[in-house]
């Protein structure tokens, strides 16, 4: 089952269970929109893999399985070069 972690690996930005601007890869890394397109050009800084909408889990199931709490924060892995 997904985490849905809480929060953008670059910016810290929240990004609750039912955001459309979440962004994961398949180790379930995560970012919010704007870092993925402007600065990791949709590819995850962590596996190189491909950055993808994290899909929302449906609200009436969060009370049984609910998201992470646990924020993962590494803006230094953001400054790949990709910028601009």
């Amino acid at each position: 089952m997904l985490e849905l972690r809480p929060n953008c690996e670059c910016c810290d930005c929240d990004l609750p269970p039912e955001s459309p601007l979440a962004r994961i890869c398949s180790f379930e890394c995560t970012f919010c929109a704007s870092c993925s397109e402007q600065k990791l050009g949709g590819l995850c800084p962590n596996c190189g893999g491909e950055l993808m909408v994290r899909p929302r889990r449906p609200g009436n199931k969060l009370a049984d399985n609910p998201p992470s709490t646990v924020r993962v924060n590494k803006p230094q892995g953001c400054s790949t070069g990709r910028e601009g």
